[in-house]
């Protein structure tokens, strides 16, 4: 996988407290658990953010300079860049409640 968007919601009707989320995941190749955190995440957000979102994954193994941009230290790990602050979580996503509180979609 090189640095592409994969997955993009349907940006139409944005209203001002559902604007679009920009995720970045990070990983290193094609292993099962990128696969896995890719699936894993792509559920969450067609079931908690519809039409709202865009992936951008980006593989460390092809680019492994972007690593420094958001200090990633372990993979897989997806940042949210958008809405603002931005969150990380490390793992691969197959605890959607932990991923839920960690993107701030659901309180603790």
């Amino acid at each position: 996988m090189s640095t592409r968007k994969l997955a993009r919601g349907k940006a139409q009707r944005v209203e001002p407290k559902s604007s679009l989320w920009e995720l970045r995941l990070y990983v290193a190749g094609q292993t099962p658990r990128s696969r896995a955190a890719f699936s894993n995440l792509k559920q969450i957000c067609e079931d908690h953010l519809p039409d709202r979102y865009s992936i951008e994954v980006i593989d460390l193994l092809e680019q492994p300079e972007l690593s420094h941009g958001d200090q990633i230290l372990a993979i897989p790990t997806l940042v949210r860049r958008l809405p603002k602050p931005m969150r990380k979580i490390i793992g691969d996503l197959s605890d959607t409640e932990r991923v839920l509180v960690g993107l701030d979609l659901r309180c603790a």
